[in-house]
């Protein structure tokens, strides 16, 4: 059972719900992200996404383009992440990692030697949101070879044959990007959102992670009370970005935002119903 399947499945029996951040790796200094990492957890986190910097990510809103263009500035690379990674995991081995970007950087480092090399940094899963999953048979083969789980995305628009699709092909978890739009877009609608994750529950037993829109601990406690993950990148890394000048606050004030997340999620999960009517 990889990582991930393990904290899902602790977190199940719990009651309660994965709360996962995103970071960029390498921003806004390469020093601050394994110390971010171990605190993020130490407050809260049950398993990291960790994105791979890159020039143009045509998923992303503002904010998390900046952090890209910030860790950029440092040179920051896939081979430097996955340092990253195998320094977390020097004093981390249980937490899952979930490594987070773009098709590019791994088709220039070739896909067997990304998983193999991924796999002994210690990364648990991977999301490359340019990847469909019709084209990622070679890519999900060196993946599964190396244990290291494939996470696709479903959209508000996603169709049941889409659905289908994703479902076949994911392992980990799915994530369901709760908003049309970039990351970082606003009005969140709860009840729709948990509409469409009763709808994909239907197609597949693996755990729903809900991302994009969930900025504050009532909306990640909305959301806690349908979804299996509630992910949370902008609101992480906005605050990062108005430390960015005083970066050792972060260790600090970014950790104690996820400490609120987790608090608010925790409560609103002790309820045997939730708010929006839906059921688990």
């Amino acid at each position: 059972m990889s990582r991930i399947a393990q904290k899902m499945q602790t977190l199940q029996q719990q009651g309660r719900r994965a709360l996962i951040p995103y970071i960029a790796a390498g921003d806004p200094e390469p020093w601050i992200t394994v110390p971010l990492m171990h605190a993020l957890v130490k407050h809260g986190a049950d398993i990291l996404e960790l994105g791979v910097p890159f020039s143009d990510p045509m998923a992303d809103g503002p904010v998390i383009q900046r952090a890209a263009e910030r860790a950029l500035k440092h040179k920051i690379s896939l081979t430097k992440v996955l340092a990253m990674v195998r320094e977390f995991r020097d004093k981390d081995k249980t937490t899952p990692v979930v490594l987070m970007g773009y098709l590019n950087p791994v088709e220039v480092m070739g896909y067997e030697r990304f998983a193999k090399e991924a796999a002994a940094a210690g990364a648990d899963g991977v999301l490359t949101v340019d990847l469909p999953p019709e084209e990622a048979k070679t890519f999900q083969a060196a993946m599964k070879q190396h244990e290291i789980d494939t996470i696709f995305l479903l959209a508000p628009t996603s169709p049941a044959e889409r659905i289908q699709i994703i479902a076949k092909a994911a392992s980990g978890f799915i994530y369901y990007v709760s908003l049309r739009g970039v990351t970082g877009a606003a009005n969140l609608d709860v009840r729709e959102v948990a509409a469409k994750l009763k709808e994909i529950r239907a197609h597949t037993k693996l755990p729903l992670g809900v991302g994009f829109g969930i900025g504050s601990p009532e909306a990640a406690a909305q959301v806690a009370e349908f979804a299996d993950a509630v992910i949370v990148g902008s609101a992480v890394v906005r605050r990062m970005e108005e430390m960015a000048a005083n970066p050792d606050k972060i260790l600090t004030e970014v950790p104690a935002f996820i400490a609120r997340l987790r608090e608010a999620m925790d409560r609103a999960t002790q309820t045997p119903t939730s708010a929006t009517g839906a059921t688990r």
